[in-house]
């Protein structure tokens, strides 16, 4: 049972601390917070076929097949945009961190594009600060 116990904390800590590297800034509240999500949310569904997102992974030169695993909560300033992000499982049964670019357009929120930001945990780097 101690074991069972130390197993369930060892792992809703480490489910926790991934949502934490992706960001957050606490300043982003409210309305504007809850218009991001929607616009992030409403991409999703509208690039979606049959609950499979098709994303095309430039880096590999491959496009991904995947179904939405989880809406990350965190959301952060880069340059003009703001960034959220989303848990996919692809074709390969790999975990692709997705990043969506959201802008607001005359005060309406945008989202733009989805950024493959990591495959199994390890990272892409982009920049959108100095674009």
């Amino acid at each position: 049972m101690k074991q069972l116990i130390k197993t369930i904390l060892v792992t809703a800590l480490l489910a926790t601390s991934t949502q934490g590297w992706a960001g957050n800034d606490k300043s982003i509240k409210g309305d504007l917070r809850k218009s991001i999500q929607q616009s992030m949310n409403s991409y999703i569904q509208k690039n979606s076929v049959d609950g499979t997102v098709y994303l095309y992974d430039s880096v590999k030169g491959k496009l991904l097949k995947m179904k939405l695993d989880n809406l990350h909560s965190g959301i952060v300033k880069k340059g003009d945009f703001y960034v959220s992000c989303a848990d996919f499982v692809d074709q390969n049964n790999r975990k692709i961190d997705v990043d969506f670019m959201v802008i607001d357009s005359g005060g309406s929120l945008i989202t733009t594009q989805a950024l493959v930001h990591s495959v199994d945990g390890k990272k892409r780097k982009y920049h959108l600060e100095n674009s």
